[in-house]
């Protein structure tokens, strides 16, 4: 059986202070350093405008393509992709939805998205409710 705590002892903040300074000295010194006389000419910090054109941006996926001699994809019609990429994007009932409906009368789907979300807010509640103890 394993033993809950309300809160942490003294010597876990403190001990988390002390790693925490640690890791701050150690990015410190280690860190990324500004790069003198980089190439370009540019002022430091200015952003470069995209050299791709709308046509490009508005017909191919720009930067999925992850072969290193490969092209980006080209953007499909809806008709081109399977029915179940397009309910992706559907809009899914909330719990709360899910609760003024009869039970007996939802769907598989949403009865089993009911079961997910109801387990998901009860646990969220005893945790709630251990925590103030």
């Amino acid at each position: 059986m394993r033993l809950l705590r309300s809160s942490p002892s003294p010597l876990y903040y403190e001990a988390t202070e002390k790693l925490m300074l640690k890791l701050e000295l150690f990015i410190g010194k280690r860190g990324a350093k500004a790069k003198k006389g980089a190439k370009g000419g540019g002022a430091a910090g200015t952003l470069k405008g995209s050299t791709l054109s709308k046509e490009v941006k508005s017909t191919t996926v720009v930067g999925a393509n992850i072969l290193k001699d490969g092209t980006d994809p080209k953007i499909l019609a809806d008709s081109e992709y399977p029915d179940w990429l397009m309910h992706l994007l559907d809009k899914r009932p909330a719990l709360s939805e899910l609760r003024r409906n009869k039970i007996e009368a939802l769907p598989y789907e949403d009865l089993k998205r009911f079961v997910k979300l109801d387990n998901r807010a009860r646990i969220k509640e005893n945790n709630s409710v251990k925590a103030k103890k």
